[in-house]
């Protein structure tokens, strides 16, 4: 997929697609050190665009931006009018939008703070993260050899580009071995999260969901307890082994790009009966609808434009 659009804020100013470029010794590209954010905004059931839960995602990335003691050259309201002239900009209903902070050209070496610290919004089209088949029917999902940020290790709260790193080698295993999307432990071994995505899963009616202590605190995340405790639907947050998915009768993932994505197939054991189950619809029927304004309770979350 070749992502494109018109336009690109960069640094305070709308700038043509092709003119968003940056200097081959910018600190961040060498060194990692950086925030970032995934967005999106749908298409409202009476027309028009929408972003959701916009709010929460620019104050992540600015305590984010805080936790890599960068400091960030634009406010919150900027950030926000920002996101929302891109949209307007590239004429885009439905789209990715991703803000990131970044270290630029200067100083380099890892003791440098002096390096002026630029900020871009792209905003591109961009479908089901794992897969329309994967939305639909579920996914394919195997434990990864590679383990979970050890929670001291670094900032797990905070959404940092070279973190990522870690999740990109266990997604290219996971891909190397038949499967659609890693789940990555803890360095207890209990399940920690997938590379880009919050984890559910679901025995006997009870939802247990892994604690944020070295996972991502995730916004869909959060919008998915949001949506059980709405339907009276009991969950718990406490740390669970990845055996606990080999016997539960569902398992879904979250996050901004995946939305609720269920998963039919763990370590090559089939979820249940292999298919998405009542509550993975139920979380993925409501939120679907609730992020086009379709849902009274949620519509709060949304930022029209």
């Amino acid at each position: 997929m070749t992502i494109e659009s018109k336009y690109v804020w960069m640094d305070g100013e709308l700038i043509p697609f092709q003119d968003a470029n940056v200097h081959i010794l910018s600190h961040t590209l060498h060194y990692g050190l950086g925030a970032f954010e995934g967005i999106r905004s749908y298409r409202q059931h009476d027309g028009g665009g929408g972003v959701f839960k916009l709010d929460e995602h620019l104050k992540r990335l600015i305590d984010s931006a805080k936790m890599c003691r960068m400091k960030m050259p634009f406010d919150f309201d900027t950030l926000k009018q920002a996101c929302l002239d891109t949209l307007r900009a590239n004429e885009f209903e439905e789209a990715y939008i991703r803000p990131i902070v970044f270290l630029g050209h200067g100083a380099m070496g890892l003791g440098t703070r002096h390096n002026p610290v630029r900020v871009g919004i792209a905003t591109w089209k961009w479908g089901a993260y794992l897969g329309d088949e994967g939305i639909r029917n579920g996914i394919r999902v195997g434990t990864s050899s590679y383990t979970r940020h050890h929670v001291n290790a670094n900032l797990q709260r905070a959404k940092i580009i070279g973190h990522y790193v870690n999740s990109i080698l266990a997604r290219y295993e996971a891909n190397d071995n038949g499967y659609d999307e890693a789940i990555m432990l803890d360095n207890n071994g209990y399940v920690a999260e997938g590379t880009g995505e919050n984890l559910f899963v679901i025995k006997d009616g009870l939802v247990k969901t892994p604690q944020v202590v070295n996972i991502l605190a995730g916004i869909t995340r959060q919008t998915s307890l949001d949506i059980l405790k709405h339907e009276g639907i009991e969950y718990v947050e406490m740390p669970f082994g990845r055996d606990a998915m080999y016997v539960a009768d569902e398992v879904f993932m979250t996050g901004t790009a995946a939305e609720i994505t269920p998963v039919r197939e763990c370590d090559r054991l089939p979820i249940g009966d292999g298919k998405p189950g009542t509550i993975t619809k139920l979380v993925q029927d409501i939120y679907s609808r609730g992020v086009r304004g379709e849902v009274p309770w949620m519509k709060q979350y949304i930022t029209r434009y």
